[in-house]
């Protein structure tokens, strides 16, 4: 046998070894401290060590009966190394059990391609037996042709309306991995339709689910509650961890303290609370229908105009009025001529005098009435609800003036008595995207409500920019001038 043989013999008994033993595969197949890895000369984190000890310890107790698959559950905080794990749990599966066959999935396609399976590409260049694999943008298989088909773990992006590739995970007696990465927001059905199929017998099923905490309901929430008794469980703070930036984390501890939803989810690695991905309860918007202020009481106060412009037949036009901490009743339009609109909102601006009128852009929509009130010398400012907020901490536009609007309500904001703001305000939801706040989507709340929120998108609308009681000589001005831009100093200099 030639010495390149024997290293190979000696390689393939030594990985072998390893079969239920994730954590030793990891310490043996990387070379930990050099290279790449010269600041990692200790290897992995704890927690991670922790938790390849743990699917080691349950595949050595012989729980491979499909009720007691190994089946492991970790929601943590930002930044800790989740990616590296799944790469780790991924190689180690495939080097260690001739035929395994896995999925690997994430909670977008994106996040699947972009970070996911790029991890792994890393993890596979510097494996001790990336020489038995071939990595590709979807897979990675046995370079023996003879198991191509048979020995492999495959990228799927899910959809609900497409499961097949969960529904026929099956590899009797042999090895099945199934991964989910950013699983909180993978949809139930997906989750369903994975444990349907894990139904082999004598075969090893290891099922890992992975991510930020930051769905209260769902099955990844269910995991740490009603079907603990079925998960290895963990919850990982990112401060515990040693590769996390702590300077960044104690910043979003100051900001935002230390038990709110955003530390919880990003930071503590814990569920939110009940309900808490609803920007407002009805016990808010009901407080601030009941708020009643003095006539007179905010003349102080700039004068906002919010106009959401109706996109599609059955939506509605509103304009929206606010002056200081009152919301004056919203007044809807269902005409769909842009310049007839511009007229009645002319009529309003000279009734009112508004310090500033925003009207949403956004999709074009709102373009034709900006001008045909600017063909009037009326000053407007156009806002895209996709744009930049002024505020990094908010995902776009709209989600920065929807969490204005919020605070607004919640620090005395009167409100008009309306049912259908009242339910628009309510059914708006938000999520994390990467360590920035997010509102739901309007078509997902007009999915929820089966209309779409536009008296809730006016009255977030007056929340675009801060504005200021323009002087008598600005009021003056501003009939003769068009911004297109808006700049909040010009009303306040």
């Amino acid at each position: 046998m030639s010495a390149r043989n024997k290293a190979e013999a000696e390689l393939v008994e030594a990985i072998a070894g390893f079969t239920h033993d994730p954590l030793g595969f990891v310490m043996f197949a990387f070379e930990w401290g050099k290279g790449e890895l010269a600041k990692f000369k200790d290897g992995p984190d704890q927690w991670q060590r922790d938790v390849l000890a743990g699917i080691g310890e349950k595949l050595r107790a012989g729980e491979i009966k499909v009720a007691e698959a190994v089946q492991i559950a970790i929601a943590s905080g930002h930044g800790i190394g989740k990616s590296a794990l799944v790469s780790w749990v991924i190689l180690w599966a495939i080097s260690t059990f001739e035929d395994t066959k896995g999925v690997v999935t994430a909670n977008t396609e994106n996040q699947l391609k972009t970070k996911t399976w790029a991890e792994v590409a890393k993890w596979y260049r510097l494996c001790i037996t990336r020489h038995w694999f071939d990595h590709t943008a979807t897979a990675l298989f046995s370079k023996d042709p003879d198991h191509e088909k048979t020995w492999r773990i495959d990228m799927v992006p899910w959809s609900e309306r497409n499961t097949e590739a969960f529904a026929g995970l099956h590899n009797q007696g042999k090895r099945i991995l199934l991964v989910f990465d950013e699983a909180s927001a993978i949809h139930d059905l997906i989750w369903e339709v994975s444990e349907g199929a894990l139904t082999d017998a004598d075969t090893e099923i290891i099922w890992c689910c992975f991510g930020n905490p930051t769905q209260n309901t769902g099955r990844f929430r269910e995991c740490f509650g009603r079907f603990k008794h079925r998960w290895l469980t963990r919850q990982i703070d990112s401060r515990t961890v040693k590769i996390t930036n702590k300077t960044k984390i104690q910043e979003w501890v100051d900001d935002y303290g230390e038990d709110s939803d955003f530390v919880r989810v990003r930071v503590r690695g814990v569920f939110p609370r009940t309900s808490a991905n609803a920007l407002l309860g009805p016990e808010d918007v009901e407080a601030a229908i009941k708020r009643v202020y003095r006539e007179g009481e905010f003349e102080f106060a700039a004068v906002v105009f919010g106009l959401d412009v109706a996109r599609q037949g059955d939506d509605s036009t509103v304009l929206a009025r606010r002056q200081g901490k009152i919301a004056y009743p919203l007044r809807q339009m269902r005409i769909p001529d842009t310049m007839l609109v511009a007229g009645q909102v002319g009529i309003e601006m000279d009734e009112h005098d508004p310090d500033a009128t925003f009207v949403d852009a956004t999709g074009g929509y709102g373009v034709g009435v900006v001008d045909a009130l600017r063909m009037t010398s009326r000053d407007c400012i156009e806002v895209y609800f996709s744009g930049k907020p002024n505020d990094p901490r908010y995902f776009n536009k709209r989600s920065e003036m929807y969490f204005e609007m919020a605070k607004w309500v919640k620090a005395g904001g009167a409100l008009p008595d309306d049912d259908e703001l009242k339910d628009e305000l309510c059914a708006v939801t938000y999520t994390f995207q990467g360590d920035k706040f997010r509102i739901a989507d309007k078509d997902d709340i007009k999915e929820i409500l089966g209309r779409s929120p536009d008296k809730a998108d006016a009255l977030a609308l007056t929340f675009a920019h801060p504005v200021g009681k323009r002087t008598f000589m600005q009021q003056l001005g501003a009939r003769t001038a068009n911004r297109g831009e808006y700049d909040p100093l010009s009303l306040i200099r």
